[in-house]
């Protein structure tokens, strides 16, 4: 029986030492529950049976394994569990009902009078579904247990991504150069327009207090994103006026669906770090979102500075893992006719995360 790196991985596990250990210890108590054994005359005596039992359990526990790995390469996604187990039960009902009267004679050349007094074909038939299916309950038992610890593992380790991610963020807000940027336009605004100031002061408060907050969610709704977008742009307007443009269209009825949070703020940065911001170069950002493509877009046209940095992908990655814990579609990158684009999916809200991947 090879155990090949696609089997373990079919099973879950490697079920070399419970197979050496399984049959031998099923053969020896099959005939006890279902073939009139007994030990009262020793173990010398029980061979002959335990024997046959040993023969008969290999072969179909060999054959239910084999049933096992046919059935989850054939069906290998977590929402196809049911189907699978469904079709492996009635596929093994049938080759068992099958076989039932061959093994049955085959039993009896090998141990004459072995099936006792009171065993009829039925009978037989009965202790080898409960056998058979001893064997399917073990290996999808260990099966589903070993897929519960990796869902635990990867549920620990993508909140650790989430929080690193939403730390990379507030790091982001409070580095040197946004502070930096930040008084320094603060101190413009201050001999100038007095009342300006003070709301710079509110909105540049009300970002911190943001990402604060919501440093233990993993979801927000975009109302609440869009909510945080509002003062980041204030601060960004501030800094660098009509220069920048950022054009919103976003359909009312997306507003309570979800998102990663500051993924916005991710992009708007992305796209702010690497093209020219002037009065001859206006950037235009357009954020749309609606309910035709369960999307969100943001785009900004390619104007590139010329010694820009060697962009690193770290945001869109972070943002791409993080999204890859609630859904299976994509995100979408292109840079064509001019244009930068990242659409994110959002997500239906109060949805468990296995309705949102099946």
């Amino acid at each position: 029986m090879q155990l090949s790196a696609k089997n373990r991985q079919l099973l879950g596990f490697n079920d070399l030492p419970i197979v050496l250990v399984g049959i031998p210890i099923v053969a020896f108590f099959m005939p006890l529950l279902f073939f009139n054994g007994t030990l009262e005359n020793g173990l010398i005596a029980y061979w002959p049976k335990w024997k046959v039992s040993l023969f008969f359990t290999t072969f179909y526990w060999v054959a239910m394994r084999w049933f096992v790995l046919r059935f989850r390469s054939r069906y290998p996604e977590y929402k196809d569990t049911g189907k699978r187990v469904v079709l492996m039960v009635l596929s093994t009902i049938g080759v068992v009902l099958l076989l039932n009267r061959f093994c049955y004679d085959v039993h009896d050349i090998l141990l004459p009078g072995g099936h006792g007094e009171k065993m009829t074909l039925f009978v037989y038939a009965r202790s080898t579904f409960m056998m058979v299916f001893f064997v399917l309950s073990l290996y999808e038992g260990v099966y589903f247990y070993h897929r519960w610890r990796l869902s635990l593992i990867e549920t620990e380790r993508l909140r650790q991504e989430n929080i690193t991610s939403q730390l990379d963020a507030l790091k982001s807000q409070v580095n040197p150069h946004f502070l930096f940027n930040s008084l320094n336009t603060l101190t413009y605004l201050i001999p100038e327009d007095e009342n300006r100031a003070v709301r710079f002061v509110q909105q540049l408060s009300k970002v911190y207090r943001y990402i604060l907050e919501i440093r233990d969610r993993s979801l927000i709704t975009v109302a609440e994103e869009l909510d945080f977008l509002d003062a980041y742009q204030f601060l960004l307007k501030e800094r660098f006026g009509d220069n920048l443009q950022i054009h919103l269209q976003i359909d009312p009825a997306v507003k309570q669906m979800q998102m990663i949070p500051l993924s916005m703020q991710m992009l708007l940065e992305n796209a702010i770090k690497h093209n020219i911001i002037s009065k001859q170069n206006p950037l235009h950002i357009e954020i749309v979102a609606g309910t035709r493509n369960g999307t969100l877009l943001v785009r900004n046209q390619l104007q590139l500075k010329q010694q820009s940095q060697i962009s690193t992908q770290v945001g869109l990655d972070n943002i791409r893992r993080r999204y890859a814990f609630y859904t299976n579609a994509d995100i979408q990158i292109s840079d064509d006719d001019g244009w930068f684009s990242v659409e994110l999916p959002l997500l239906q809200a109060h949805v468990s995360v296995e309705e949102l991947k099946g």
